[in-house]
């Protein structure tokens, strides 16, 4: 396992489900609310799953299954690629009283077996931030496209390279073109109280600017589809996230 993901799966297991808990409630209360309207639970792209009934779908860091068990409501099958063992025992247990199933695979991401999972899945669905916990861009991109079937479509949504580094108070930091890795805070260590906060481990990091990101798509042979800019929850005036919608070309393609 690389260091990078060593690291972050050390920091994912730590009080994850008990943090899951505390915001979005026990795995029961939480599927009784996402089975009231499933498609609902998938916000700002609901239009872009609309159809998914008979969909095998990869949820590449797919957490605690607040994306997974929705989808697999609305009839596809979905498998989460997760590193933590608390993320996983949390979404399962979601499917669980949801009265669905998931498959929840555990590990890194870089040693995924591609000789069972090439060319098998019709999307792949990221969201909620997963880039900078894969260093090595090239090869995390390269991975996708080959679980990837010939026609299959990406959906990625993560945080805007631009906005990721102005404040609330509109003060930027000048740190965009930073390429080292670094550590972090775990995303949901401000939940607990600040004595708490003390014994978090952090997360390690690479932040990408968005060139590097649109070029690795297209150098991984994705044709780009569509590419669109996020406000803030807030309607803040400044990107805060994107989403990115490609294709794998099919089987003897120019492209």
């Amino acid at each position: 396992m690389k260091k990078q993901s060593r690291v972050n799966k050390q920091a994912w297991e730590y009080r994850a489900y008990e943090f899951w808990e505390k915001r979005d409630g026990t795995p029961a209360k939480y599927a009784a609310r996402i089975k009231q309207d499933p498609a609902a639970c998938l916000k700002k792209h609901r239009h872009d799953l609309e159809d998914v009934a008979g969909k095998a779908i990869a949820n590449i860091c797919g957490s605690n299954g607040r994306k997974a068990v929705p989808l697999a409501l609305l009839g596809a099958d979905v498998t989460v690629f997760d590193i933590s063992e608390e993320n996983a025992k949390y979404a399962l247990e979601l499917a669980h009283h949801a009265e669905t199933r998931i498959t929840y695979v555990v590990g890194d991401l870089y040693a995924i077996d591609l000789e069972r999972y090439r060319d098998i899945f019709d999307i792949l669905y990221l969201e909620g931030g997963i880039l900078h916990y894969f260093a090595d861009l090239k090869r995390f991109l390269q991975i996708l496209f080959a679980i990837l079937q010939p026609g299959g479509q990406l959906i990625l949504s993560d945080f805007h390279p631009v906005g990721r580094w102005i404040d609330a108070d509109l003060t930027y930091t000048p740190r965009y073109f930073d390429q080292a890795l670094q550590a972090g805070d775990l995303a949901y260590k401000t939940h607990f109280t600040n004595e708490e906060q003390v014994d978090f481990p952090d997360v390690s990091v690479r932040y990408f600017t968005l060139s590097e990101i649109l070029n690795g798509i297209l150098q991984t042979r994705f044709i780009l589809d569509r590419f669109d800019e996020h406000r803030g929850w807030n309607g803040e005036n400044i990107p805060s996230e994107f989403t990115l919608l490609a294709t794998k070309p099919l089987e003897g393609s120019n492209n």
